[in-house]
């Protein structure tokens, strides 16, 4: 098991960071990993990457969107677990903006996010399908193009973190901070799950963290750029995507 103490852990369990086999959602692991969350409930996100890093190594993996939580998550893992792997799912669609924050992040934080596409490009995808499936399916437009994408990039894995908050979304609302993904069979750490919008744009601000420059244009949550628009005052913050279509969600952060 893992203990927490005075803002340290230790793992006083079986060594898994050069485990090679994929991890086996057991009872016992279900219900370690139960304790473990809780335990590291009123932990500093800080703490929780820490954790995670000492606990999975380089089987430890985080993908990120640029987003402003995700940029909070990279400046703390330039700070706790600088190695970590970092990756982006690369869906073909995202904006010039959302992509030029990778330059950035490797300029001042020294971290190289690695670009992971789909195996066809946009051009060879949408002449396969008559056109643009994010109009007539955007569902199997996001399978295709992004949770394909984590399932081949999740492969030698065992954790991975993500930068959800609970106060986003219903699917959101019960995310542990650690907790099993049985969808990419990976243990999911959320270090952000109990932080606020409020929250992280006051880190942003306190450590000059870089940011999309479209979150000043009323672009609040950012995805694929033929499925995202500005939000209208009064509007939730997830309310400029897939805006119309009832879809709320891509499918990384659900189980179904």
């Amino acid at each position: 098991m893992y203990r927490v103490g005075a803002g340290s852990f230790m793992n006083t369990g079986p060594n898994i960071r050069e485990t090679r086999e994929p991890l086996v959602p057991t009872p016992e692991l279900l219900e370690e990993l139960a304790a473990i969350s809780q335990s590291l409930e009123s932990a500093e996100p800080e703490a929780i990457l820490e954790w995670a890093w000492s606990t999975y190594g380089a089987r430890f993996t985080m993908a990120t969107a640029f987003g402003p939580e995700g940029m909070v998550i990279l400046e703390m893992l330039s700070r706790v677990a600088p190695k970590a792997h970092v990756f982006n799912l690369d869906t073909g669609y995202q904006f010039p903006e959302t992509l030029a924050l990778r330059d950035q992040v490797a300029a001042k934080y020294g971290i190289e996010v690695e670009l992971m596409r789909p195996e066809l490009t946009v051009i060879e995808y949408e002449t396969l399908h008559g056109g643009p499936l994010y109009k007539s399916d955007p569902n199997r437009c996001c399978g295709d193009r992004k949770l394909a994408v984590l399932q081949r990039a999740a492969q030698g894995k065992h954790a991975w973190a993500s930068a959800i908050r609970r106060d986003q979304s219903p699917d959101r609302a019960i995310a542990p901070i650690v907790g099993w993904d049985r969808k990419f069979h990976l243990v999911k750490v959320s270090p952000l799950a109990n932080w606020t919008k409020k929250m992280v744009w006051a880190r942003i601000i306190e450590k000059n963290i870089p940011y999309n420059p479209l979150h000043d244009q009323g672009y609040t949550s950012i995805g694929c750029w033929p499925c995202t628009r500005a939000v209208m005052m009064g509007e939730d913050e997830r309310a400029g995507r897939w805006s119309g279509t009832g879809k709320t969600e891509c499918g990384l952060h659900t189980q179904d």
